[in-house]
């Protein structure tokens, strides 16, 4: 991978973190009032994937899509404004955190309600066959979504129509505050589990970044060239709480010692110290990248506090597709 290629995975990687830091910093004065899910931790396998994607190509994610909405190419100023319930934001400041959505990067859509934005994608990997293009869709969900009766059934019916689509899981072992080992019975790999129906299924280590590119980059470029859909599980860890912007250790369902030891594990740190021992970068050089980036976030955040929220004849608009 070029040294060019590595440092702006850093870049965007490092602006998802300053994104959600910052999230997590305004998140208690109370002028955010949607939910928000923080993905702290996971961010290489939201850039290593879209970094496979074209621009015409398409994504779709979860609850936990701030990540995804960013590294697609999703515009920072409408998401943070629609976090704010402004006018100006990505749904008109009626969606909120967990309805991202930018059409004009191929990003469309998040829904909150878990698995539900699988059959969705393969939908749109369906649409984009009948249509005759060769667009590939990446689908973006966690490990309780595949114990939802819906994964199996759109796995199912991707792989009979040999969809281009790629399955992109973040284990990070938890649904909620329910582990991995109170769920599935022992030695259940959830890539095996899918491989069950007929697809490529691999597994990759999500604090990787160039992992997760070159796993992705074999999967896309195989479903573009009609090769069918791929299930790809990457094991990560989200640092903060469930839903919120607080940690969460102190609630007993994962340990300080387990939280530390992926926090050691930080995808941003050790793709910074690659670059930096290979000579692809200079401490100065990444110094100025996170300054800049942190002048863009303040930005952001100022444009989204000084927009208006919607008028009240808006609230009846885009309740039915016409």
């Amino acid at each position: 991978m070029a040294s060019v290629a590595l440092r702006d995975l850093y870049l965007r990687m490092v602006r998802i973190r300053l994104v959600e830091e910052k999230i997590a910093e305004l998140y208690p004065e109370q002028q955010m009032r949607c939910p928000v899910h923080l993905s702290v931790g996971q961010e290489a396998v939201a850039v290593g994937a879209c970094a496979a994607l074209e621009p015409e190509d398409y994504a779709v994610s979860t609850h936990r899509s701030h990540a995804h909405y960013l590294a697609k190419g999703g515009n920072l100023k409408a998401m943070l404004a629609e976090l704010y319930g402004r006018v100006t934001g990505c749904c008109g400041g009626k969606g909120g955190s967990m309805h991202l959505i930018d059409r004009s990067v191929g990003f469309l859509g998040a829904v909150p309600i878990v698995g539900s934005t699988i059959p969705i994608g393969v939908g749109v990997a369906f649409g984009t066959i009948l249509r005759k293009e060769h667009h590939v869709t990446i689908v973006f969900l966690g490990d309780g979504a595949t114990e939802e009766g819906v994964f199996h059934e759109a796995v199912n019916f991707a792989v009979l129509k040999r969809l281009p689509v790629v399955f992109v899981c973040e284990n990070n072992f938890f649904s909620v505050y329910s582990a991995l080992d109170v769920r599935q019975p022992p030695l259940r790999d959830i890539h095996v589990l899918a491989r069950g129906y007929g697809l490529d299924s691999h597994l990759g280590d999500g604090n990787d970044v160039e992992v997760v590119y070159a796993m992705t980059n074999v999967a896309v470029e195989k479903a573009r060239a009609g090769g069918g859909p791929t299930f790809l599980e990457f094991k990560t860890y989200r640092w903060r709480e469930h839903c919120g912007p607080h940690y969460d250790n102190h609630v007993g369902y994962r340990s300080e010692q387990e939280f530390e030891e992926w926090k050691a594990r930080c995808p941003i740190t050790s793709l910074k110290q690659r670059l930096l021992q290979r000579g692809q970068a200079t401490q100065q050089d990444l110094n100025g990248i996170e300054a800049g980036l942190a002048e863009e976030v303040e930005a952001a955040v100022a444009f989204a506090k000084a927009s208006p929220f919607p008028e009240p004849e808006l609230l009846q608009d885009h309740l039915y597709a016409p």
